[in-house]
């Protein structure tokens, strides 16, 4: 399982240009059973995003054709977790 952190950085001014290709890049990460959460890091610092079902190589090439990634709009960080206690109703991510 990973976290996927995408911090404001340098363009952050710019997000409004690469907003729609951001929003399609995050349904088809859900679309394609990869990404199980996405939302706002707050204080309005970015975003965040819960992933599974992918390698860490395959993410990151995922993450790197975010158009906020490729613009500077963020950076983004990935953070793996290998889940050792789950509720029940994740249990599906420490199989």
């Amino acid at each position: 399982m990973y976290i996927v952190l995408l911090k404001f950085s340098a363009n952050k001014a710019q997000a409004g240009q690469f907003v729609e290709g951001h929003k399609n890049w995050i349904k088809r990460g859900f679309d394609d059973g990869v990404f199980l959460l996405a939302g706002s890091l707050q204080p309005g610092l970015g975003g965040g995003i819960a992933a599974h079902n992918t390698t860490l190589p395959d993410l990151e090439e995922r993450v790197n054709g975010d158009p906020f990634v490729a613009e500077n709009v963020v950076s983004a960080e990935i953070l793996e977790i290998a889940p050792a206690r789950t509720d029940a109703r994740l249990a599906f991510l420490s199989a």
